[in-house]
């Protein structure tokens, strides 16, 4: 659905009109909606495989986009870059229109760093043009990004002096490398990390700390429960819903020092070789720290010797790396030396395929299981 159409279906949800529904699968809906569901949509699929159609209420949404002005130091402006029909894009679409602010729309193509740097021009202008706040102050304004486009972002002059114009820059959908969100506030620009899900109504932790009135617990498992306003009704199978009762436990693996959340990963991501548990996301941290590694995500495939053996794929910074061998295979040996100096044998990927892109499962979601494909043996020889 084209971001107008989603605006206007989700105004006209939001002031008790018919639902707005953004599942590409109706057949998996009931027959009747719940009476409170405001907006449907479509999880990544990246805990069963497939998507679940989600029903939230206007409540919830409205809860989600008052707690993020709240947390962000008052409502302002949004510049949407995600897609519409996704639950980071409604939000910042949700977000604009319980404000009551300036919604600018990013030109429609593949995400580019110059049509970027445009997109916000266009954004200020509108923003500027629009009424200043009662005490005179210029209207806020911000924009939600994926960490793969915040490197590309990062990596253009004159989109990085765009980004450093927002109020802040919400950064969501997968794990934001460390030494990105560094190179990033080194720069100027106001990363905030959120957390959260289609079932949360988008992001409901932020940098680590949960929007008002959002409660976090770590259940017997280690696995993170939420709870709070922002809180989908439940999934809509045929049958019917099948509803939260409150709260979620989600299949990711967290700490929680009862102020700040610290995401470990998902549950099931965890490769068990050799009899030693080694979480993909502990990997994917120190090899982002190599110079020359853009992007990598980290798995697990059958072993008969070890029961698994971690797999990696990466993407490069530079794309020449690709047509030249000798760089590829030292970008890969330097990931492997790197993370045996800093996580021990184990940890170490042993087979390494170096990719243009890295697949995804939604916007800015790495597809593990993509991956596990690109990597299907635990031959111990390096793939370009």
């Amino acid at each position: 659905m084209p971001p107008d159409d989603v605006r206007e279906g989700l105004a006209r949800a939001l002031d008790g009109g018919a639902p707005l529904v953004l599942v590409a699968a109706a057949h998996a809906l009931p027959h009747r909606l719940p009476s409170e569901a405001a907006l449907v949509l479509e999880t990544s699929g990246s805990t069963s495989g497939t998507p679940r159609p989600v029903a939230l209420t206007a409540a919830a949404v409205r809860a989600s986009a008052t707690a993020t002005h709240a947390a962000l130091g008052g409502p302002g402006a949004w510049l949407l870059t995600l897609p519409a029909h996704h639950v980071a894009g409604v939000m910042v679409t949700a977000r604009a229109l319980i404000a009551g602010s300036e919604l600018t729309v990013a030109a429609p193509g593949p995400f580019r760093a110059g049509t970027f740097a445009d997109d916000v021009a266009r954004h200020l202008a509108a923003r500027d043009d629009a009424r200043a706040t009662d005490d005179g102050a210029p209207p806020r304004s911000y924009t939600s990004l994926v960490p793969t486009q915040l490197r590309r972002v990062l990596d253009d002059p004159r989109a990085l002096a765009a980004a450093a114009s927002f109020d802040a820059v919400l950064v969501g959908g997968a794990a934001t490398p460390g030494p990105l969100l560094d190179r990033a506030r080194a720069a100027g620009v106001r990363v905030v990390t959120t957390y959260g899900m289609t079932e949360t109504s988008g992001g409901c932790v932020y940098d680590g700390v949960p929007l008002a009135g959002v409660r976090v617990s770590i259940d017997d498992g280690g696995r993170i429960v939420l709870a709070g306003p922002q809180l989908a009704l439940g999934y809509l199978t045929p049958d019917g819903l099948e509803a939260f009762d409150g709260s979620l436990v989600t299949a990711d693996r967290g700490t929680w020092d009862g102020h700040h959340l610290r995401v470990l990963g998902r549950a099931d991501d965890v490769v068990l070789t050799g009899g030693v548990n080694v979480d993909p996301v502990d990997v994917e941290t120190v090899a982002a720290t190599v110079p020359g590694v853009a992007e990598v995500c980290v798995t697990g495939v059958p072993d008969a010797e070890w029961g698994a053996v971690v797999v990696a794929a990466l993407v490069p910074t530079d794309a020449a790396v690709h047509a030249d061998p000798a760089r590829r295979d030292a970008l890969v040996a330097a990931v492997q030396d790197v993370v045996r100096a800093r996580l021990g044998g184990p940890w170490v990927p042993r087979r390494v395929v170096v990719l243009d892109a890295l697949p995804l499962r939604g916007p800015g979601k790495p597809d593990r299981a993509a991956v596990r494909a690109l990597l299907p043996g635990s031959d111990r020889h390096l793939a370009g």
